[in-house]
């Protein structure tokens, strides 16, 4: 049975993640970590937790020797939005962090799971289908770092022999947690605004379509390539993963089947709809489902009525 760290467990993915690998792994085999302890009681009392700064080398080797850790899923990083606000804390935390989990993985061992992100294309990118291999010339550091790691991590693999995995992770959609400060947070946000206000100002403009995902595939995901037999896996970091492809005005008329009077309005951010038009439209995920069997099982239609359904009971609306 794996021993895991999680790394940035008390964000978006972590707090989800984290009850999702304690149901596989046992609650005593997934020890979650985070700078801070504000966040789901569920998450620190649930099992094992330690604080833990990612840019402390020293208190990471601990705790995987106190747990006897063979596998991190490094999920702690600053995200896009924020990222632009203060590149140089991107990335200090998204390199010096990932530097970190990679030396004790190769000093210990152990396997290595980090995410990266659409955001490490650019505008140079083709747009559509975006392939598994191609030109990527981010222009925000946060796409920088996510470049950065994914060449970081394929040479720990061919130099170390570290088993490094990710994905390249869309926008991600989730009643549980709010996300924190990415591009495609509008994504969440909308579906709060629908049911507690009627209406939502968007940030980013109708017909920017970029790729996204439901949580619950996100989390599939995840595990399913852990677990994955190690000799089919050609690309081994940053696939291409998705779910689905849709610009504001088509989640809002998704959202008008359920709350027929919903409305969306639009009052643009310039940093990320800027952000946003230098992203893929969608993506190629072919390599997933060929080397590790990827298969996402929602949909926009399928997602909407799930986390309109969960968010009122969440709300109690």
């Amino acid at each position: 049975m794996r021993k895991i760290l999680v790394t940035g467990a008390l964000g978006q993915v972590g707090s989800e993640l984290i009850g999702y690998l304690r149901n596989i792994y046992g609650e005593s085999n997934v020890i979650a970590s985070d700078i801070h302890k504000k966040g789901k009681e569920s998450i620190i009392e649930g099992g094992p937790f330690e604080l833990l700064d990612v840019l402390d080398a020293k208190k990471a080797s601990e705790i995987v020797k106190k747990y006897n850790v063979d596998t991190i899923i490094h999920l702690a990083a600053i995200l896009s939005a924020v990222g632009e606000k203060d590149p140089v804390l991107a990335w200090d935390i998204n390199m010096n962090g990932l530097y970190n989990m990679l030396e004790i993985s190769r000093e210990k061992n152990l396997s290595l799971f980090t995410p990266s992100s659409i955001a490490a294309f650019g505008p140079n990118t083709p747009a559509d289908n975006t392939p598994q291999d191609t030109i990527q010339r981010p222009t925000t550091m946060y796409g920088v770092t996510k470049v950065a790691g994914e060449l970081l991590c394929d040479y720990y693999f061919k130099k170390y022999g570290v088993d490094t995995r990710g994905v390249r992770f869309p926008g991600l959609i989730s009643y549980e947690a709010l996300p924190g400060g990415g591009t495609t947070d509008y994504a969440v946000h909308i579906y709060y605004d629908a049911i507690e206000k009627g209406k939502y100002k968007c940030y980013i403009d109708k017909g920017t379509y970029m790729d996204m995902m439901y949580m619950p595939d996100a989390l599939n995901a995840i595990t399913t390539l852990l677990e994955a037999d190690s000799s089919k896996l050609i690309h081994r970091n940053a696939f291409n993963i998705t779910a689905m492809s849709f610009a504001p005005e088509d989640i809002a008329n998704e959202i008008k089947n359920h709350i027929p009077d919903f409305e969306i309005e639009y009052e643009i951010d310039p940093v990320r709809q800027s952000i946003a038009q230098s992203w893929p439209n969608s993506l190629d995920d072919t390599a997933a489902r060929d080397e590790w069997g990827w298969n996402p099982k929602y949909d926009l239609s399928s997602m909407t009525k799930d986390m309109l359904e969960k968010l009122r009971l969440k709300l109690k609306k």
